[in-house]
């Protein structure tokens, strides 16, 4: 794991292997120039003052993502400076963003795979910035090897096969070690990248090694480990309970289903947050079976199970003043001759009943036992997450999720707090009339509806099964979980740990009270 610190050096003194600037796009009278940010003024120094223009020589043009790399100038102990474009300089008075930075750290991080040790002289005007280049440079220094030959990187920080390992260690020039404000920052970057990176690890695990058994040893072991009180329900007790969705949906492989509660208390806590997450350890699409070409990556249908499931450990590494629950509903979906088929009715945990008429439909199945139950403890909120719908790529593309909720101030809560961490989600409606759709001749409800708006449809039928009273918001991050194209800013090819930051800054506002 990278290990992250804060200095006050001067960057021509440091021992490390590069110094990373950013340079910007200007604008105004300046428009196009490349313009060094603040923070890199020693490394401006010691070229003269004219960093700008070797970088422009080099072919350096500011734009976001960039990196050049030169050798560093005389008298530096370092031998390499990497500069990264920060996009357009911000305006008069004005600053860079949060996520600008976490996105230039998180690509200047990946540029330096196979170093040991890099100082970051990003702009960082308070502990805010510190924590987001941070987060950036955790985030972006993240990889996956666990699976190729020698993928253990070895003493001499390489991997034996594929040549670089992830950068080592990250010092950040312009905070204020002792600092409360920047050493919490700090902290906080520290023990939510490092919860993140843990669920990418669970997403990107092939499903072989990971079945629900697999998961709940997994979460059995953190919570051991950081002070969280777990409990495991098997297929036994998943069956003494009644707990008709998770067992349809897990009847149908030879490994069994699991519900697992995962409480984080405070002895502080005034309110109570639950987050439900879909865990399909692999969905073949049941009876429904997927067409060819849509199996490959559906070891990925777990991220909302391993979202809540960081979620919690961090909120428990951090000591948040909020009491969270996080419920982990796994199964695997196969097609067999005990598999759920279409057209059967299952008797959920509340005691509806759902007349199944596509086995692809999975996850709202298992959401929906894992919510009613959840809402039998009455939290504040409740905030599910799920890779649950096609349709909901198709209306947000695959780097943005959809926010639903049945209360329009806390779809909005969750939405402004999502954007507050960087990751992007858009609110969604839940259209009433669509409802109709799943009217079944033979059970309380279908699990499918309109095929329009499937993603809406998907929604309602899971605020269904929230207890009166309770607020709730789905969240459905079925384009941003998995990657399945190139790496950028701090966001790696394949898992990508999607909605844990935002359930991250969901607790830390309860707890402070700003969230309703």
């Amino acid at each position: 794991m990278t290990a992250l610190t804060l200095s006050t050096a001067a960057a021509p003194g440091l021992r490390v292997d590069a110094i990373v600037v950013g340079v910007a796009k200007g604008t105004g009278p300046k428009s196009g120039d490349l313009v060094v940010a603040p923070g890199a003024e020693a490394v401006d120094k010691a070229y003269d003052g004219r960093l700008a223009g070797v970088l422009e020589t080099l072919g350096a043009s500011g734009g976001e993502g960039e990196v050049t790399k030169l050798p560093a100038p005389s008298g530096f102990k370092a031998p390499l400076v990497l500069a990264v474009g920060l996009g357009a300089l911000p305006e008069k008075d004005a600053s860079f963003s949060g996520e600008t930075l976490r996105r230039a750290a998180g690509v200047a991080a990946r540029a330096l795979a196979g170093s040991k040790k890099a100082a970051f002289a990003l702009p960082i005007e308070d502990a805010a910035d510190a924590g987001a280049v941070g987060e950036g440079a955790l985030l972006g220094a993240y990889s996956f090897d666990v699976y190729k030959e020698n993928g253990k990187s070895n003493d001499s920080g390489k991997d034996a096969k594929n040549g670089k390992a992830p950068l080592a260690e990250v010092t950040l020039l312009g905070g204020k070690p002792r600092d409360k404000a920047f050493k919490a920052a700090v902290e906080r970057a520290t023990a939510v990248s490092e919860e993140l990176n843990r669920a990418r690890d669970l997403i990107n695990t092939p499903p072989n090694d990971l079945n629900p058994e697999a998961f709940a040893a997994v979460a059995q072991a953190a919570a051991k480990e950081h002070g969280i009180k777990v409990q495991v329900l098997d297929e036994k007790a998943l069956e003494k309970g009644g707990y008709g969705g998770i067992l349809g949906v897990g009847v149908g492989s030879a490994s069994a289903p699991r519900l697992v509660k995962l409480s984080y208390t405070s002895s502080k806590a005034k309110k109570h947050l639950a987050f439900v997450g879909k865990g399909i350890t692999y969905d073949s699409g049941g009876i429904s079976l997927k067409p060819a070409g849509h199996n490959e990556t559906m070891k990925c249908d777990m991220s909302g199970a391993a979202a809540v499931f960081a979620a919690v450990v961090a909120a428990s590494r951090l000591g948040l003043e909020v009491n969270v629950t996080g419920w982990l509903a796994l199964a695997e979906n196969m097609p067999s001759g005990s598999a759920t088929r279409p057209g059967d009715v299952l008797r959920m945990y509340s005691g509806k009943t759902v007349e199944v008429l596509n086995t692809d439909a999975e996850g709202r199945l298992v959401l929906a036992d894992a919510l009613a139950k959840a809402s039998e403890e009455t939290p504040d909120a409740i905030v599910d997450v799920a890779t649950l719908t096609g349709a909901m790529m198709l209306a947000l593309g695959n780097r943005t999720f959809g926010v639903m909720a049945n209360d329009d101030s806390f779809r909005t809560a969750v939405y402004e707090a999502a954007e507050e961490v960087g990751e992007a989600a858009w609110p969604m409606p839940l259209p009433d009339h669509l409802k109709k759709g799943m009217d079944s001749p033979t059970a309380d409800i279908a699990n499918m509806g309109e095929r329009y708006g499937g993603g809406l449809v998907a929604g309602l039928f899971l605020k269904e099964f929230v207890g009166e009273g309770i607020t709730w918001a789905h969240l459905d991050i079925a384009g941003p979980a998995f990657n399945e194209q190139g790496p950028f800013g701090y966001t790696p090819k394949g898992g990508t740990g999607s909605a844990v930051r935002t359930l991250v800054r969901l607790a830390e506002l309860t707890a402070s009270g700003d969230l309703g």
